[in-house]
């Protein structure tokens, strides 16, 4: 019966005579096309940001159903929440037991602002508000219960044991983006991404050390030149934050990047290194590399530096100016030496006639450094070379395999690398 009363907001989608609203979901593309997610709203000054976040969620493919505490019905008229999924709000539990209804018919629960009193509800097992009430009946169903606390700092502070109950529960919590004295909503692009990577994935890379390296080197000919290209950092990061979504400790070198990620991203890390030049990358890999199971070399790493450097800025006055220049380092030849027990997975940037070219380059590279796969893309077709927020990879593995991945966004093209490089640390490295 509850089941019944709250599918029947569904139906006119069903028959064709959909909300408007409805016309967003996919437009992006993503990994939630056919869930349902119930956004819980409560009571947080930053209730607003969940409008946002519930558009964003359909635009990745979900179907959004809301409920929400009284104190955020007060903030934020229901009626909004209606406009931006299309479905109406559940404010109350009635005759109905909404909250039953809607944790059968999502398959997950996101509560986003989760303020102090309900996560101490939630933790409680007490349910006197829809959204503490659909949280409690979600996890009982064994379905994901994700939860972004926003409060002041005084309160985050008390919070923290409270945190860790919920976690040592299975609650899966996104911190807070901590800036003065607010534990703040994180931005709604992280916010998503990471819902839809826990609830696709869930947190199947837990305690699993990454190295990940990202974006260009520079080699200066001078203090205000260099040698360089035109690498944004976006692969690598996409790969970085995919993998702590799914619970690993992920170590993040990058040089200068040019990734346009929201503020806060590095927090998501256990650590994030920036360097220069080869030289730093290399040594800052080596003394990292010994500590994880899987490296993931996905930094566009000059292969040329200068001979000779300046100390001072060349004259421009000279007419020409003849360069020599020398190969840079090797890092993931470096690295697989220093760590073979760890998967390596390296990264080929190549300009290939058609796919077979692209696949016999990257398997060259995987033999000769001894990698245990390679993400190979060719720069020349648009969408999967450097600056696109897409890519497209063509994957080799030591075992043989070929894999595709179409052109997608690179957080989605991440986490179908990142399910290659989870199976190949359950299935054992390469022998070396």
């Amino acid at each position: 019966m509850a089941l019944q009363a709250l599918t029947r907001g569904l139906e006119p989608w069903l028959w064709g005579a959909r909300h408007p609203s409805a016309g967003i979901i996919g437009e992006l593309g993503g990994d939630l096309e056919g869930r349902c997610i119930a956004l819980g709203v409560t009571g947080s000054a930053a209730v607003y940001r969940s409008i946002d976040l519930a558009r964003l969620l359909m635009r990745y493919g979900a179907v959004v159903r809301v409920a929400m505490t009284r104190a955020a019905a007060e903030l934020v008229s229901p009626s909004l929440f209606e406009w931006a999924t299309g479905l109406p709000a559940v404010t109350e539990i009635t005759g109905a037991i909404e909250h039953v209804a809607l944790a059968r018919l999502c398959d997950a629960v996101l509560v986003a602002p989760a303020s102090l009193d309900t996560l101490s509800e939630i933790a409680s097992l007490r349910a006197s508000t829809p959204v503490s009430a659909l949280a409690q009946e979600a996890a009982g169903l064994g379905k994901p219960v994700l939860l972004v606390p926003a409060m002041h700092m005084g309160m985050w502070r008390r919070a923290g044991r409270l945190v860790e109950e919920l976690e040592r529960q299975g609650f899966h919590v996104l911190h807070p983006l901590v800036e003065g004295e607010q534990a703040k909503y994180p931005p709604v692009e992280l916010t998503a991404w990471w819902a839809e990577a826990v609830v696709t994935r869930g947190r199947d890379l837990q305690g699993v050390h990454v190295l990940v390296t990202a974006g260009p080197t520079r080699e200066h000919l001078d203090p205000v030149r260099v040698v360089t290209n035109p690498s944004t950092g976006k692969m690598g990061v996409s790969l970085a934050l995919e993998a702590a979504w799914r619970g690993a400790r992920v170590r993040l070198v990058h040089g200068p990047l040019c990734a346009g990620l929201p503020r806060g991203w590095t927090g998501y890390l256990d650590e994030a290194v920036r360097v220069e030049t080869s030289e730093e990358m290399m040594a800052t890999v080596l003394r990292a590399v010994r500590r994880v199971d899987a490296a993931l070399y996905a930094a566009a790493v000059a292969d040329y530096r200068p001979a000779r450097s300046s100390g001072e800025k060349i004259p421009s006055t000279g007419g020409r100016l003849s360069v020599e220049l020398e190969p840079t380092p090797k890092i993931v030849e470096e690295a697989v030496a220093e760590a073979p027990r760890a998967v390596h997975v390296g990264f080929a940037a190549e300009t290939a006639r058609d796919d077979r070219e692209l696949e016999e380059k990257a398997r060259e590279k995987l033999e000769r450094y001894k990698l245990d796969a390679v993400a190979a893309n060719n720069v020349l077709e648009p969408g999967a070379g450097f600056g696109y927020d897409t890519n497209r990879l063509l994957v080799v593995t030591w075992r043989g395999e070929r894999i595709e991945i179409p052109r997608m966004h690179k957080r989605l093209a991440a986490r179908r690398l990142l399910d290659t490089v989870g199976r190949l640390l359950r299935e054992g490295h390469r022998p070396r």
